[in-house]
């Protein structure tokens, strides 16, 4: 994940027992690798009890377009008042609430709003979803099953080099995730998609999430309403 000209915060691995008291500091954090540093929210989630074990709860969402535009508010990497920025992408996680009682949230380790923050709060002051955008700046949206994405997900970090082969940012300091099938680096498939890949929310949509490992794309008017359709 990249940015015009900005850099992130780092946090660190703490230990915690309920989403009143967790904070992002509680969570590892590599800036500019969003999808790493979810992969790694997934799991600890679920190992703390704040999600299902196995992660069922949880969907990992890329937003981007065709254009690598993507504008969103409330980032801590901005330097405007309104945490304005574009990323090429941004990926986030959001949990389905089983007991359909409480909106699903989303898990922004890079927003300054509340952590976790309701799909509806975060859709109004994130996404801005009022505002009309350019067609190259709308955003649509990757939703990958977690335990999927945690079984098939892939990255050497190659996307992270420049030409001569040094880093744009510097990466984590674990290993690089592998997919449970040997595949070093599948990040592409994830990343790469726009209008043309969008489809009507439906029950097909909505049983295609648990058995496609890149999931379904959606648009941003679709994004509450097939979330309220997950059971």
């Amino acid at each position: 994940m990249e940015q015009q000209s900005a850099t992130t915060l780092e946090f660190r691995i703490a230990s915690t027992v309920s989403s009143r008291s967790l904070d992002v500091s509680d969570f590892m954090h590599t800036p500019c690798y969003c999808e790493e540093n979810v992969y790694q929210l997934c799991k600890k989630l679920g190992s703390i009890g704040e999600a299902d074990a196995d992660g069922s709860d949880l969907f990992v969402v890329f937003i981007s377009n065709d254009s690598k535009k993507v504008p969103l508010w409330h980032q801590k990497a901005s330097k405007q008042v309104d945490g304005f920025i574009i990323w090429d992408y941004h990926v986030v996680c959001i949990q389905k609430n089983v007991d359909g009682k409480t909106s699903s949230r989303v898990w922004d380790l890079d927003s300054d709003l509340p952590f976790p923050s309701s799909l509806s709060q975060y859709i109004s002051e994130a996404l801005q979803s009022s505002l009309q955008l350019y067609p190259e700046f709308r955003r649509f949206f990757r939703v990958v099953h977690a335990p999927l994405f945690l079984r098939f997900f892939a990255s050497d970090r190659r996307h992270m080099k420049d030409s001569l082969g040094e880093w744009i940012a510097q990466p984590p300091t674990y290993v690089p995730i592998f997919s449970e099938d040997g595949t070093v680096h599948n990040l592409d498939e994830y990343i790469k998609f726009g209008e043309g890949d969008v489809r009507n929310v439906g029950r097909d949509l909505v049983d295609k999430i648990f058995s496609g490992k890149y999931g379904v794309v959606l648009n941003e008017s679709q994004l509450e309403e097939f979330f309220s359709l997950i059971h």
